[in-house]
């Protein structure tokens, strides 16, 4: 799932960013990005863009419905920004016509600054898109412009809460990044990328290590084109820190999927088995399943999402032991239960 926040400058709020949903799995790690403006210099109201990775489990992340809604508050901004855009690029003397951008990104499809530049680029108005963001998109440019989010740190604990691991996006492209990292770190960030296309930045690892952080990496693929893009699967994340990464994320997925695994269990209806079925390929058939098929319904989410060791967890071990007393129905499923 895609985010993005910022943080209020001293003077207080102005405009805001972006976001966008999609899903993260433990195996294939698909982030999704919560982007902050913070304050540049104490009284400052100058803001820099800042952008926060959310990876989840195959599970996906607890209190869906309060992560859905802050995205879709986020996702109605997008619009509003992609707007505003259009808007100051008409003041620049370019003209350029808020369908040809929605076109662009697609039915119901939340526009971003790419969109744009693919319009810019396709009216004539610049040469390609590097030439689109070099002039008029990039952050704090002629014709950049934000959109509606939730603070950084509030953000950051959104993640947390919702069993994810919040991890700070390339923070080579700040100005001033410590003071992120450490206000940040205070809310509960878990990482911050250091491993990039080109190797690993010592400076960054430093702080990693200077504030005992998860160091990362990624290849922050927009889909811009150029040379100054790095390919996707271009970064060679080292065992080590995959292993580490993984010793802190596996218990905070564990807490998720048994919160959700509980909440079954103490109420067994339609709407708590659809949160966990919801990022699986297991669906239930029409009408209810015997005990039986109950207990192989959850036997197959967990060995699906947890290892050995893990699923032979008392606590777990115990949750299991409750649905075999639960009958399962879902009315709206229709195809039989299948493992993956």
């Amino acid at each position: 799932m895609a985010l993005e926040s910022r943080r209020a400058p001293a003077g207080g709020w102005s405009s805001s960013c972006t976001a966008t949903p999609s899903s993260a799995m433990a195996t294939c790690l698909l982030p999704s990005s919560l982007s902050e403006l913070m304050p540049m210099g104490g009284e400052s109201s100058m803001e820099e863009p800042v952008h926060i990775l959310a990876y989840y489990s195959s599970c996906g992340p607890t209190r869906l419905e309060e992560l859905e809604k802050v995205l879709s508050n986020i996702r109605d901004g997008r619009f509003l920004r992609a707007k505003n855009m259009v808007t100051k690029l008409n003041k620049l003397k370019l003209p350029l016509k808020w369908e040809h951008v929605a076109r662009i990104a697609g039915k119901d499809v939340a526009p971003g600054r790419l969109h744009v530049a693919r319009a810019l680029v396709e009216a004539g108005h610049v040469e390609n898109l590097k030439q689109a963001f070099a002039r008029y998109l990039f952050d704090g440019g002629p014709a950049y412009a934000i959109g509606s989010e939730p603070p950084a740190e509030e953000t950051v604990r959104l993640i947390s809460d919702t069993g994810g691991v919040a991890v700070l996006a390339h923070p080579w492209a700040l100005k001033n990044p410590v003071p992120i990292i450490k206000s940040l770190k205070d809310a509960g960030l878990h990482g911050v990328e250091v491993y990039r296309s080109d190797g690993k930045l010592a400076a960054y690892s430093d702080l990693a290590d200077a504030y005992s952080l998860l160091k990362i990496g990624g290849s922050d693929y927009h889909g811009r084109g150029g040379q100054s893009e790095s390919d996707l699967g271009s970064v060679n994340l080292p065992v080590l820190a995959l292993h580490e990464f993984l010793t802190v994320a596996r218990p905070i997925w564990c807490g998720a999927i048994k919160d959700m695994l509980q909440l079954y269990a103490n109420e067994p209806s339609d709407a708590n088995l659809a949160r966990i079925t919801r990022f699986t390929k297991i669906k239930v058939p029409k009408g209810n399943l015997p005990p039986s098929q109950g207990e192989d319904l959850i036997d197959c989410c967990l060995s699906s999402w947890l290892t050995v060791d893990e699923r032979r967890n008392a606590e777990f071990e115990d949750i299991r032991s409750r649905f075999s007393n639960i009958s399962i129905k879902q009315a709206s499923a229709e195809v039989i239960l299948e493992k993956n």
